[in-house]
């Protein structure tokens, strides 16, 4: 399973909390999702790639796209789960109407047998994947 994300280094200030997003946007304004997707395991590679094109994309071309972190489940790699962090919901709107992500939408749409998106609420906002 193809895995990325948006990881930012320690803070040189000392003062600072670890890996705090240093975003203008606060982070409780932060649209953090889950989407869990399971896809026809007979196009597990075909569908891999749409991922992977898309993931690299977003995180290079749209500065609201935070972080895209895809994991599948050990046993069952079918099934997967990607942890999704926008700036916020104006981000999340761009996002959804980029071509990259709408030929991932599009390629895949055969592909992939459920999709369940479910919004959630960070325990500690700002915090980064180190």
């Amino acid at each position: 399973m193809v895995v990325f994300s948006n990881c930012s280094s320690k803070p040189d200030n000392k003062n600072k909390e670890p890996y705090m997003n240093e975003t203008s946007i606060p982070a409780e304004n932060n649209k953090v999702r889950l989407s869990m997707i399971t896809v026809d395991s007979t196009r597990l590679d075909e569908y891999n790639t749409f991922l992977k094109e898309e993931i690299e994309a977003s995180m290079w071309l749209e500065p609201g796209v935070l972080t895209l972190y895809a994991v599948s489940e050990k046993d069952n790699p079918n099934k997967m789960v990607i942890l999704e962090i926008y700036a916020d919901e104006e981000a999340y709107q761009k996002h959804i109407k980029t071509s990259h992500f709408l030929k991932y939408k599009k390629g895949t749409l055969d592909m992939v047998q459920s999709l369940e998106l479910i919004d959630t609420t960070p325990l500690i906002p700002g915090l980064k994947i180190k």
